[in-house]
């Protein structure tokens, strides 16, 4: 004989708030604290392997001094260092780890989103130690991919020290990511707004506060470290004015367009390296071939070429540089990221994005210095579909917040034309050719917006507590549903028979006369309240692991049943507002009030 067991209330409405967050948002933001000092530590560390790749490979000296590749980079050394550092890039991607490869903001994705935020120590000392190999050997990329990449990791390893779940490692993760890019470009606003935007895949305090706390760590250690101020300073006034806008949003769309064959381009040359007959280890080999030949034409599209970037928004080039410099660093980039070696995406968009930009400077009302910023943003905003981003980044950059009207405008206008043109950005295509598609749009979650009350079925059949279990047997037997909730005299549910319960009474019928009350089925129904929303209902359902709830007042008495069919009826009503298209209002007639 099963006894019935009383069934706890459900929790007071009071419980219920906008968010929920609690104390272990503390612990993440003390956690923060570190991973924020780690993430700049990373980065620092990085540059500096960056400067002693490229004075190994380009001067032959053993020396942490940053120097340019430009003047080095003749004759046969051009092509050669590129393809030596790209061969060791391949073996160790083969031997080391190929998490590695690619400019690792995919990568952090996906183990954000299909690995529970899990990077392992592999990466975190392989994925620095290929980018600086790869970039200080010439390859067109920058430090912000990689950085971003191993400061996620050294968020995942603390994480993993603890007993944390898969969402707070996310955050530490994150917070990582955004510390390591704060401290490389020394924007942390961007970084934050990066993670909303791109990685965290969800807007909560639990989450943002952290990785502001990386953030702002990291911007802290930076003067000390790395050094302070803009990293691409504008002394000049940049000025603009409606028509300037206008200008900026005809850039935006250009550059949405430019972005989106880009993003078209690249995944189409990866997949003519994956017809290579040979393995993808020597991939980034074939592509540094390119890489040196594009050298040999022009050298400034060697590494990183943060001095590209600064002379485009200073507007000290002349219109065949720009040029020159646009369409061979497009092709080596192409090549050598669609080879699958270890590099930054930002760097090079924001060289292409000034460029373009540039060359529209000396077109449109405002100056070259204000279209090439507009670029830059626009070039990002398009690429990794991060509008906010773009426009803050951009401004943080040089540190014009005057123009952000400027880069907000091109942004916006780019990131329309983008996500028109192309399905996924140049992030999520990666991931989506290894089968997991993802979305980046986000909502308020439609189940969230409905009360159990609107959704339930009322005053449900119900079975009496004292009915004897051969009249239940009985009553089974032409029965309309397969369940039924029993109540006691009160009105209050006591637990759930079901018709496989009388179908079990006659192989093994209880004692006699024994009632509901005395045998009723262990799978009692889960209470909640009629105010709840239905978000929270169903996640008690899953909880409990049942597919019906029993919904009661105040008092505990059984005002309605919530099935999980029910749930659908809310998602309907969600799918009735997106789809639905009905006028309400005509020329010469008033609107509601």
């Amino acid at each position: 004989m099963t006894i019935a067991r009383a069934l706890p209330l459900p929790a007071p409405m009071v419980r219920l708030a906008d968010h929920s967050a609690d104390r272990r948002m503390l612990a993440l933001a003390m956690a923060a604290l570190v991973i924020g000092t780690g993430g700049a530590v990373a980065a620092w560390v990085l540059l500096k392997l960056i400067a002693l790749a490229t004075n190994i490979g380009w001067y032959g000296q053993f020396s942490f001094a940053p120097v340019a590749i430009g003047p080095a980079a003749q004759g046969w050394r051009t092509l050669a260092v590129p393809v030596v550092g790209s061969l060791i890039i391949g073996l160790m991607a083969r031997f080391g780890s190929d998490k590695i490869r690619g400019h690792g903001i995919p990568e952090a994705i996906e183990a954000i989103l299909f690995g529970q935020s899990r990077l392992s120590p592999k990466v975190a000392v392989l994925k620095p130690l290929s980018a600086a190999v790869s970039i200080g050997s010439g390859g067109p990329f920058g430090a912000e991919g990689p950085i971003i990449m191993t400061g996620g990791a050294i968020g995942s390893l603390l994480a993993q020290c603890f007993h944390l779940s898969a969402s707070e490692r996310k955050t530490l993760l994150v917070a990582g990511a955004a510390a390591g890019m704060t401290a490389i470009f020394g924007t942390p606003f961007a970084a934050m707004l990066l993670g909303v935007e791109v990685l965290l895949f969800e807007w909560k305090p639990r989450s943002f506060v952290p990785v502001a706390v990386a953030a702002l760590t990291a911007i802290a250690w930076r003067p000390w470290l790395i050094g302070a101020g803009p990293m691409f300073p504008l002394p000049m006034a940049l000025s603009y004015d409606a028509v300037a806008l206008v200008g900026a949003v005809v850039l935006g769309l250009g550059v949405g367009a430019i972005a989106s064959g880009l993003s078209w381009a690249l995944y189409r040359i990866e997949d003519g390296f994956h017809g290579l007959p040979v393995h993808w280890m020597w991939w980034p080999a074939i592509g540094a071939v390119a890489v040196g030949i594009g050298g040999m034409t022009d050298p400034r599209v060697l590494g990183a070429g943060y001095d590209n970037i600064q002379a485009l928004l200073l507007g000290s080039m002349v219109v065949k540089a720009i040029l020159l410099l646009l369409i061979v660093k497009a092709v080596v980039w192409l090549i050598a990221l669609g080879s699958g070696t270890s590099g930054g995406i930002l760097a090079p968009l924001l060289m292409l994005g000034g460029a373009l930009g540039a060359l529209a400077g000396h077109a449109l009302p405002g100056g070259v210095p204000l279209y090439a910023l507009a670029g830059m943003a626009a070039m990002m905003s398009a690429s990794m579909r991060a509008p906010l981003t773009a426009s803050i980044f951009a401004v943080e950059l040089t540190g014009r917040f005057d123009a952000l009207p400027v880069t907000a405008a091109a942004s916006v206008a780019a990131y329309t034309i983008s996500v028109l043109v192309l399905r996924r950005s140049i992030l999520t295509e990666k991931i989506a050719r290894r089968g997991r598609h993802l979305s980046q749009e986000y909502a308020v979650d439609p189940l969230s917006l409905v009360r159990v009350a609107q959704i339930m079925t009322p005053t449900p059949a119900t079975l009496p507590a004292t009915m004897t279990v051969n009249e239940a047997a009985r009553f089974f037997a032409d029965a309309d549903h397969r369940a039924y909730p029993v109540v006691d005299g009160k009105g209050r549910p006591v637990g759930l028979v079901s018709r496989a319960d009388a179908l079990r009474w006659f192989d093994a019928p209880p004692e006699i006369g024994a009632t509901l009350r005395e045998v009723v089925s262990d799978a009692a129904l889960p209470m909640v309240s009629p105010e709840w929303p239905v978000d929270r209902a169903a996640e008690r359902m899953l909880a409990e692991d049942v597919d019906r709830l029993s919904v009661v007042d105040a008092q505990g008495v059984l005002v309605g049943l919530l099935a999980r069919r029910d749930l659908l009826r809310a998602r309907s009503g969600w799918l009735s507002d997106e789809q639905d298209k009905r006028r309400f209002a005509t020329m010469g007639r008033s609107f509601p009030v």
